[in-house]
């Protein structure tokens, strides 16, 4: 139907050239004009999709996946900046999970609810993930992650350095947010299988209520310590003073109160372990507690935090000698009892 409006206004547009006598609205032929530019890209996106839903959709996310790695390491080598993947990290989970999602109704096999909530879920923890990033200057393609120049400095050698940011950087971490949405290929799947597994289960339920808790503790966690840092710069702006000089608890560089009374890296802890939450959707879908091919990314994801924590925590503990304090008190990782009065730490 559309079409045949569109037709019909660009017909009489062709008229109205035609015979200048014949008066035809600007505004009518550039409505109809869009209407067929529309009509033709939604046809050709269509015919895209239905080529598009006969490959599995494992294999179109290891393609999509390859093609992000090769793109990366170029933006690398030609920036010389490596925050690339971090630009990327709350973005390409989104894709590969949505993917599986879409091949699902694309290819006929019908509505999972299960794909649907792991989709609806990894979307808004990565809308979310990407907001704070970009918030703190994350997207501006100038500064990179200060832990980079880190690594840097203990790989000073060119070559030796751009073959870490090459398979490191670039290849392992990209094919890790590849692997952490593999419960979504155990759940396609299970759904294209049938049988007792392919729908909605109890389980599915927990991990959903799971996920939606650590995300509410990670967004919780990420607007305390944005709070913090702001007002402590806000003052350091404001009165030119050291950060020692400041009054508590902005004086010891770091946050210590809310979450960060109980860990010291309560938006760390919650991001992993959202991803084991997820998790379980492979184990709803499989009857299985352990599946090799899902599990896989969710055991790296969490072996990188470990990693990547120790070289934060060391970079901060150089900057604040406090810190080692609040080392001794506060969990790394794992929220335990609250310690009070960590304000008085500087003293």
């Amino acid at each position: 139907m559309l079409v045949n409006y569109g037709s019909l206004c660009v017909l009489l547009a062709v008229a109205g050239w035609l015979f200048p006598g014949l008066r035809t609205p600007r505004v009518l032929v550039t409505l109809g004009c869009a209407v067929v530019a529309f009509s033709s890209l939604k046809n050709a996106a269509l015919v895209l999709l239905a080529k598009w839903a006969t490959v599995p959709p494992a294999t179109s996310g290891l393609w999509l996946t390859l093609a992000i790695i090769a793109v990366t390491w170029v933006l690398q080598l030609r920036t010389r900046n490596y925050s690339w993947v971090d630009r990327l990290w709350s973005i390409v989970p989104v894709v590969y999970t949505a993917n599986y999602f879409i091949v699902c109704l694309a290819a006929g096999f019908g509505f999972s609810l299960r794909l649907f909530a792991m989709t609806l879920l990894v979307t808004v923890w990565g809308v979310r993930l990407t907001y704070n990033f970009a918030r703190k200057g994350g997207y501006n393609f100038k500064d990179e992650d200060y832990r980079w120049a880190f690594c840097r400095s203990i790989l000073p050698h060119p070559v030796a350095w751009e073959l870490f940011a090459l398979f490191f950087i670039a290849v392992y971490q990209h094919a890790l947010l590849f692997l952490i949405t593999l419960p979504a290929k155990t759940a396609f799947d299970a759904f294209v299988a049938g049988g007792s597994r392919a729908g909605f289960r109890f389980t599915d339920l927990i991990a959903t209520i799971l996920f939606v808790g650590l995300l509410v503790m990670e967004v919780t966690a990420d607007e305390q310590q944005w709070e913090f840092q702001t007002v402590k710069h806000r003052l350091i702006q404001k009165t030119g003073q050291h950060v020692s000089d400041l009054p508590r608890p902005y004086n010891l560089g770091f946050c210590t109160t809310g979450l960060f009374a109980s860990s010291r890296h309560p938006n760390f802890f919650a991001e992993f372990m959202m991803w084991w939450a997820f998790y379980l959707f492979a184990v709803s879908a499989s009857g299985e507690w352990v599946v090799g091919e899902s599990i896989l990314g969710t055991a790296l994801l969490t072996m990188l935090f470990q990693g990547s924590t120790r070289v934060t925590e060391y970079i901060t503990a150089k900057k604040y000698p406090v810190y080692s304090e609040y080392q001794k008190r506060v969990s790394m990782l794992i929220p335990w009892t609250a310690v009070e009065d960590l304000d008085n730490l500087a003293k």
